[in-house]
Parts: structure tokens; sequence; C-alpha cells
């Protein structure tokens, strides 16, 4: 099994995202504490949530070559709600950033999975037409 079979799978891809956004805040801490540049108190929190994007995007397109679709998706929903969770944990950790900045930050995960959901009852093999109202 190549590396790329193993990318295909949510939880990989998950654990994959999490490890960048740990090494990233440890990078980030270690370059604020020398003084290189300066980096900003929420740059775990935009790390966390750049990751979930790039999670998202992988999962999108792997979602392309499963076989099982619908256990891909269930695979999907739990490893994107994991990721939220602990990436959001860490930043939180790593950050000076209150608790409500967390709770937003979660609380905006909430609604993507709800949108995620209702694309999935959707019927995709023939949406619903529309009529415009004149």
């Amino acid at each position: 099994m190549s590396v790329f079979d193993k990318a295909k799978n949510p939880i990989v891809q998950a654990a994959l995202c999490l490890g960048g956004v740990f090494v990233l805040i440890l990078l980030s801490k270690i370059v604020r504490m020398t003084g290189i540049i300066p980096v900003s108190e929420r740059f775990p929190w935009m790390t966390a949530a750049a990751f979930l994007l790039l999670f998202s995007i992988f999962n999108t397109v792997g979602s392309i070559f499963s076989v099982n679709r619908s256990q891909y998706w269930r695979r999907s929903i739990y490893s994107f709600i994991g990721l939220a969770l602990s990436s959001g944990l860490l930043a939180w950790a790593c950050s000076s950033l209150s608790i409500l900045g967390y709770l937003v930050f979660v609380s905006i995960m909430n609604i993507a999975r709800t949108i995620v959901e209702f694309a999935q009852r959707e019927e995709w093999n023939h949406p619903r037409i529309r009529q415009k109202k004149r």
C-alpha cells in the first residue's frame, strides 16, 4: 500500500493535519521566544483554522476516489470534528486568548458540520429545479 493510498483515509488526513498544527505552533513559539520576527498571539488559532481548511480540501479530493462513500463521509465528519476540537484545544493552550475565542471557533465548526449534513441529505443525482418568480 503506497503513501497516497494511506492518505486517502480521513483519519490519517486529520492526524497529519493535527501534526502540522502542532509543528507550526511549536515553531512559532520558538520564533517568538528568539525575537527573530514578531508573531501574533492569534497565530495558533490561524494555524488551526488553516489546517482545517487544508483538511477540507484534501478530504474532498480523497472522496472522489473512495469506494464506499457513505463510510468515507462518516469518517470524514468524525475526523473533522476531532481535528477541530483537538487543534482548537491546542491553539487555546498555546495562545493567550480566552475560552470565549475557542467557543466561537467551535460554534463555527458546528455550523460547518450542519452545512455538510444538509448537503448530504440533498439528492445530487436529480437536484430540484427551482422556478424563478416573475
